[in-house]
Formats: C-alpha cells, structure tokens, sequence
C-alpha cells in the first residue's frame, strides 16, 4: 500500500481461508455479488479485470475434485482446518498510474503471476488468478481530478507440503518399519508457511547467542520471494517492503483496513467541515425543539371535566406559575429594551440633525481646504499668534463685543 513517501514498494498478503470463509472469497474475487460493501468498486469496470487462471468451477468443487482424484490429501485435518489460501500481490496506485495505468499493470501482473506459480509450488495447486481493474482509488481520484484505479491481483490456492508417510510397527515386513511407504501432498497452512532457520553464506544455520537457530519468518520470506522476482523480470524501480514492519503479518482485512486510512486522511478536512456545520444546523434545531416541546407541554396540561371546566395536578399548577413569572419577567424585560431602543433610536436622531447642522456650517471652510489648504492653514496659524499676543484687556473687549 501507498505510504505518501514518494517510494513504490512491492507488497503480499497471505490469508489462510476454512471451508466456510471461501465462498464469500468467491463470490468477491470473482464478482459475483449483486452490491458490494466497498462503494469504491466500480461495475462498469469489471469486464477489465484480467483472468491469469479462471476457475472451472467453485473454488469448493474444484478443491473436492482435486481430492477425490488423489491430487491432494486431507489426512489427518480437522473439520475447521484451513483449506484454503489467498495471496493478494500489490504496489501502490500512484506506481501504476506514473507508468501508463492498466497497460503496464496487465504486463506488472503477468510477471507477478509466475512468481505465485513458484510461490504456491505449481499452477496445479491454484484455483483462481484475477487481477482487479475495478477499484477506484478515491482520495488520488478526488487530489488528481481524474479517475485513478487500484490495480492487485488476487490468487487463492491451495496449501500443500509433501509428506512421507512411513510404514508402522503394524507391518509385518518388519523390515520396512520407518521406511518411507509413500509420498502424499498434504494440505496444510501451518506446515507451508511454517517459519525455517536461516542459513549463513556457507549453508549454516545462523545461531542466536543462546545457541538456538534464528528463524526466517514465513511471511518475510514471502516478501523477499516477490520482490527478487519482480526485480529479476526488469521492474527495478520498486523496493521491498520495509523489513520487521508489521506489514508482514497483517491479514487482508487489516491490510484493506490501513488502505482505506489513506483515504480517509485525505477526507479528514472535508468532514471536519461539514461537522461545524452540522453543529450550527444541529442547534438551530435544538433550539426550535425545545420551543416547540414547551409549548405542547403547555397545550397538554390540565384535565377537563364534565362539566367543562380543566383541573390542574399540584405539578401542573406550580409549572404553570413558574411560567407565568416567567412570562411576566419576560415581558418587562422586553419593555425596558424597546424602551432603551426607542430612546436610542431618538437620540441616534438628534445626533444626526446636529451632524448635518455642524457639516452644514463648516462646508465652506472644507471647500476652502480642499481648494488652498496652505492659505487657510497660514491663515488660521496668524489669527491663534495675534490671539497670543494680545492683552488680557483687550481680549476681554473682542469677548465681550462678541457676546453683545
């Protein structure tokens, strides 16, 4: 899967399947369900999905087929043992999208394919080879304008070891006891992913300090497998998946599970929007609710009576006067503020005539500023000197000649 680090990374899932999980593998794998969960699958798309091995039959009839002819073994499994298994191969988007799209993965695919074949242990031993050209990629869909598709390929087989089965002390021929009696291939998935010892440059175990074998863990294997194949048919641009991550040990569901995170970080944003809005929207509601449910709890108290009139219980009487102090707190509140805005308004009114009255007296002085604004300020400066400079008695004379 993509990890927004610019880095294509090469990628296989294992998921080990019983008798009772299969068919809902089918019928996904092979679409043959009416409507699906994932909205991303786009059915106008499925012709595009490309067959490397079609099933000739359902996956159960074929694996009892295969059984009946001695083809494979289930000696010694129990009834909820897995069966089944599914690798699911897959780079990320952008790297198919960066090299021509369906083109180029039908070709990825092909060569990804052989690798299941030696992966598995033979074609025999696979049931269904799909790759899916149906899946929308929606968040680079949505950043890119353009519709991008999730091109992987799905290959369910079934789990096979060999296995000697040796003659038993039961035997008369006592001296075949322990020896090989025959060979069967066994169906098992602990057995075929079981986890081996690794092995130096020389072939030798490699040891841990207390002396046990360090072991190569199945599914680290399996990576190692895919990637040195699909680097050996030419794909040298992709890397490995990251070695000790957890990658390694997801199932399907979980690796679908961390896919869709992609695209929900990239919808993050858009949903925490909508969620500011719907809170607004949620308490408008809320409030026209409450109104609403007071007032039919209004509308619903009191009983009436036969003879017409409605009696209120204790409670009903004491709500009815908490509502009427209310009712009454809420109308002086309601006067004292068309009161305060009226006289507001009224005021509001005597400052605006003033404006108009002052704006009105000085319009010639603001004429004279704006036409010679040097004049008029020189002016104004030699009239507050003269003031300056003349006496008190004086002052007192233009004062009082003013005032008359």
């Amino acid at each position: 899967m993509a990890r927004n680090d610019g880095i294509d990374r090469t990628s296989v899932r294992n998921a080990n399947l019983t008798r009772t999980q299969i068919s809902n593998t089918q019928r996904h794998n092979e679409r043959e369900k009416e409507s699906y969960i994932n909205p991303d699958i786009v059915p106008e798309r499925t012709a595009l999905n490309i067959h490397f091995k079609r099933p000739t039959g359902s996956y159960a009839e074929m694996f009892a087929q295969m059984k009946a002819e001695k083809v494979i073994s289930t000696r010694g499994l129990k009834d909820d043992a897995c069966l089944y298994g599914e690798l699911i191969f897959d780079v990320n988007s952008a790297y198919f999208d960066n090299h021509g799209g369906y083109d180029f993965a039908r070709q990825f695919y092909t060569d990804a394919y052989k690798s299941a074949i030696e992966i598995v242990g033979g074609e025999q031993f696979i049931l269904s080879a799909v790759m899916h050209a149906d899946e929308r990629n929606r968040a680079m869909s949505e950043a890119l304008e353009r519709d991008v598709y999730h091109y992987h390929l799905h290959v369910v087989y079934i789990p096979v070891v060999e296995k000697q089965v040796l003659w038993s002390k039961r035997c008369k021929d006592k001296s075949l006891v322990g020896t090989v009696k025959e060979t069967i291939t066994q169906v098992s998935s602990s057995k075929k992913w079981k986890s081996l010892p690794a092995m130096d440059d020389q072939g030798k175990p490699i040891l841990q300090k207390n002396g046990k074998p360090v072991l190569r863990k199945s599914y680290s294997v399996l990576q190692d497998d895919f990637f040195n194949a699909m680097r050996a048919a030419g794909y040298t641009d992709v890397k490995r998946g990251e070695r000790g991550s957890s990658e390694e040990h997801l199932t399907v569901a979980q690796f679908k599970t961390e896919r869709e995170q992609e695209r929900l970080a990239v919808l993050k944003r858009q949903v925490e929007k909508k969620e500011k809005a719907l809170q607004k929207v949620e308490q408008k509601i809320e409030v026209q609710k409450g109104t609403a449910a007071t007032f039919a709890e209004i509308d619903n108290m009191g009983r009436r009576t036969l003879m017409g009139k409605v009696e209120f219980s204790q409670q009903e009487a004491e709500d009815l006067k908490q509502l009427a102090q209310k009712g009454v707190a809420a109308d002086t509140t309601i006067r004292d503020l068309q009161r305060d805005l009226k006289s507001a308004r009224r005021d509001a009114q005597i400052w605006k005539r003033r404006y108009e009255e002052l704006k009105e007296q000085v319009n010639d002085f603001l004429v004279a500023v704006k036409k010679a604004p040097e004049r008029v300020m020189s002016f104004i400066s030699k009239v507050l000197q003269a003031e300056q400079v003349e006496s008190p008695k004086v002052q007192r004379q233009r004062k009082n000649a003013v005032e008359r």
